[in-house]
């Protein structure tokens, strides 16, 4: 920095960056400059300039500018990302910015900006959701309730070439869109008593012929519904049906302190709410181990079932596979989670959030993790993975009548696709869909889900 006026000052500095940008390039170098560039003069600059910020330096494919208030700076940022989705949703060519807030002391020279202030608001852009905008702890403390948007904690983040880790906060713009998005429905909560006295919690929620819904692995009646994870599947359910649903035993609302934890007992908790809720004739969706159960209760009631709908399943746990490997880590992992579900601690849940959704955003995750904290303790998650391990159901598979849809991800690690597909071949006249993703939960901004959502209301429709 020679031959320039220095100063330092402490500043709010915005850091932008385009997502993806090398292979946009790559594909359609033309049309990626002459787009950026529209945004960079009609939407970017604008911006920054109606929050009282300036542009400090322009990179091609991203931007530093300057504010004096913290409070513009987060605003701004937040406008800007909400005006990109806007833009994104009628755009042949989307165009994703990542953006990271910090404050800090700079120095400038010739008007650009330099310092520690903005290495770690470029460190922040990095790590920020696409869409969304991640702060440092200090703009953070500054601009809650000011700027109209709530930003979660993203715990503390070791960013690259700084010597101590930060804790962060992060606002996702398309969770925050979903969730606007959402429509709110009211469920009612009810409860039935199983075969052997268990108390089972359930709901119903929506209008319409009705739908039931097996549980899976970690339900909560309360929790899913606000869930981020969950929501958009349940608001699909709910399309034009009236959903059905409940807690497991040992889990979510439902009673903790049982007995038994099994796959029989599994099945007749389903019939006990099918029969709570006076239900005649109706479609059946099972994801995940609930396709088990589903399949089970379809066998034995076929006048009842009128269609199954089978996504992330398996006819086969961990233990029945035929794999000295597969059930040397189920034991483990049953172990693992006796000892270590309880702990304030997210670390080891977190290991289940990461297999279970791999794409997953950092609040995604973070749903995910106090879902399994309040669906059930250690003993109980523990008994519901050994039951789990152990469903067989092949011999069920040839004797299910109803028509069947059979819907898989090709990269699920938690349910292989290998099982998904036995499933369907096993089933008299299944149709089989395969969608390319790594979730085992389907999220809704994951290219198979729209694909999922056409599949299943067009199934559903069919007389």
């Amino acid at each position: 920095m020679v031959g320039g006026e220095v100063s330092r000052r402490l500043s709010a500095i915005l850091a932008a960056d385009v997502v993806g940008y090398s292979k946009m390039m790559g594909t359609d170098e033309a049309g990626t400059l002459a787009a950026l560039r529209d945004i960079w003069n009609q939407n970017f600059n604008p911006c920054i300039e109606k929050h009282n910020g300036r542009i400090a330096k322009m990179m091609g494919d991203g931007a530093l500018a300057e504010f004096g208030s913290v409070v513009d700076a987060v605003s701004c940022a937040v406008a800007f990302q909400k005006d990109m989705a806007e833009l994104n949703s009628t755009a042949e060519q989307k165009i994703e910015f990542r953006i990271g807030v910090n404050l800090g002391d700079i120095v400038t020279e010739d008007g650009d900006i330099f310092g520690d202030g903005v290495n770690i608001a470029a460190r922040l852009e990095s790590i920020a959701p696409p869409g969304g905008v991640m702060t440092s702890d200090s703009v953070h403390s500054q601009v809650i309730d000011k700027v109209g948007v709530n930003f979660t904690d993203a715990g503390e983040q070791q960013l690259k070439n700084i010597s101590r880790p930060l804790r962060c906060w992060q606002w996702d713009g398309k969770a925050d869109a979903a969730a606007a998005r959402f429509i709110p429905l009211e469920q009612k909560i009810q409860f039935c008593t199983s075969f052997d006295g268990t108390e089972i919690a359930y709901a119903t929620a929506g209008s319409g012929p009705p739908l039931v819904r097996a549980p899976n692995w970690m339900t909560h009646l309360e929790h899913d519904w606000q869930s981020p994870i969950w929501r958009h599947i349940l608001a699909e359910f709910c399309h034009d049906h009236t959903l059905v649903r409940f807690d497991q035993r040992a889990n979510g609302l439902s009673d903790w302190e049982v007995d038994e934890v099994s796959f029989e007992a599994f099945v007749n908790d389903l019939s006990a709410v099918i029969d709570a809720a006076g239900l005649e004739r109706f479609p059946l969706i099972g994801i995940s181990q609930g396709c088990a159960s589903s399949i089970a209760y379809a066998v034995a009631n076929p006048k009842k079932v009128s269609k199954l709908i089978l996504y992330a399943g398996y006819g086969r746990g961990n233990e029945k596979r035929g794999s000295a490997s597969s059930k040397e880590q189920a034991v483990a992992m049953r172990t693992l989670i006796k000892t270590g579900w309880g702990q304030d601690n997210p670390v080891f849940r977190q290991m289940f959030s990461s297999n279970f959704m791999p794409g997953a955003t950092t609040e995604q995750w973070a749903w995910f993790n106090d879902l399994q904290r309040q669906c059930a303790n250690g003993e109980n998650a523990a008994r519901i993975r050994e039951a789990n391990d152990n469903i067989d159901v092949t011999e069920l598979l040839p004797q299910v009548t109803c028509p069947t849809l059979v819907m898989h991800c090709r990269g699920d690690a938690v349910a292989p696709f290998s099982e998904g597909r036995r499933m369907a071949s096993m089933i008299p006249n299944a149709r089989f869909v395969p969608f390319e993703g790594v979730n085992h939960i389907i999220l809704e901004d994951e290219p198979a889900w729209p694909l999922f959502v056409e599949e299943l209301r067009n199934f559903l429709a069919e007389d």
